[in-house]
């Protein structure tokens, strides 16, 4: 027979056996409800920092239960950015997208895909076509029941730049200018070739906005990505933005430009 407390050895479990005879704890022993450990085991009730300080306690642990729940915590509180970009995309309720390189990932047919991922003499046929099947799965998020709003700047001379050939291009510049008119979540600006240098040719950057109304932004690189979430690097993120912006064309006039592109390609 259980008593009224008894002893825990993790987050949610915690020794059956009985106390010492005469009913004496052992040295360190600390009382933990045996209801709350039995809620905690069977999920009913996540650990409070009382419960885990009661657990340190009776374990002699000096805080580590504690330490392990703060670091926890602090990790779901940045779940999104430390997720990767696939996580990011997932949360996102608005992305504002900038790419003087390239056009930006969601909105590039297969074949441009393609001919990005084959330029790099470093990949193998299987790793190309895991890599664009994953930059085509992606897409999927644009034609889910709730998208994101995309709001995409991109360069002129990206449009300009011949990738996997002209056939390419001309469906590459005919699909955004489908996807700019068509859909309801898409709205794409470009910078035209006439303007002079401004501050998002630095490099390219998305900024997104989750579902609890934060921002935070990413940054691709040659390997990898970079997250960011510091105040201050969104600021100046925001501000790299809205300069950007600010030198690009409105949609209808950025539409006109992409047929006008296409054409020339064809």
């Amino acid at each position: 027979m259980l008593g009224p407390s008894c002893r825990a050895e993790s987050f949610g479990a915690s020794p059956r056996s009985p106390a010492p005879a005469g009913g004496t704890a052992r040295p360190g022993e600390r009382a933990v409800p045996c209801g709350a450990v039995s809620a905690v085991e069977l999920g009913q009730q996540p650990p409070t920092a009382k419960y885990l300080e009661l657990v340190d306690r009776a374990l002699e642990t000096g805080g580590l239960f504690g330490r392990m729940s703060t670091e926890l915590v602090s990790l779901d509180k940045a779940q999104v950015w430390l997720r990767g970009w696939r996580a990011i995309l997932a949360e996102a309720r608005a992305l504002r997208w900038f790419d003087p390189l390239h056009v930006p990932g969601l909105l590039q047919t297969e074949g441009y895909a393609r001919a990005i991922f084959e330029s790099d003499r470093l990949l193998d046929a299987d790793e190309v076509e895991r890599r664009l099947t994953d930059r085509m799965d992606s897409q999927r998020v644009l034609y889910e029941d709730r998208p994101p709003h995309l709001v995409a700047v991109l360069d002129e001379l990206v449009l300009r730049r011949r990738v996997g050939g002209r056939k390419v291009m001309c469906e590459q510049a005919l699909h955004l200018a489908r996807l700019a008119t068509e859909h309801p979540r898409v709205q794409l600006h470009v910078v035209p070739r006439s303007a002079e240098e401004y501050p998002g040719l630095n490099g390219p950057f998305i900024l997104a906005t989750v579902a609890d109304h934060s921002d935070l932004a990413y940054l691709g690189a040659q390997i990898g990505g970079q997250e960011l979430d510091r105040p201050a690097d969104l600021l100046r993120l925001q501000r790299t933005w809205e300069a950007t912006l600010g030198q690009a064309l409105p949609p209808q006039e950025s539409i006109e430009l992409l047929r006008e592109v296409a054409e020339s390609w064809s």
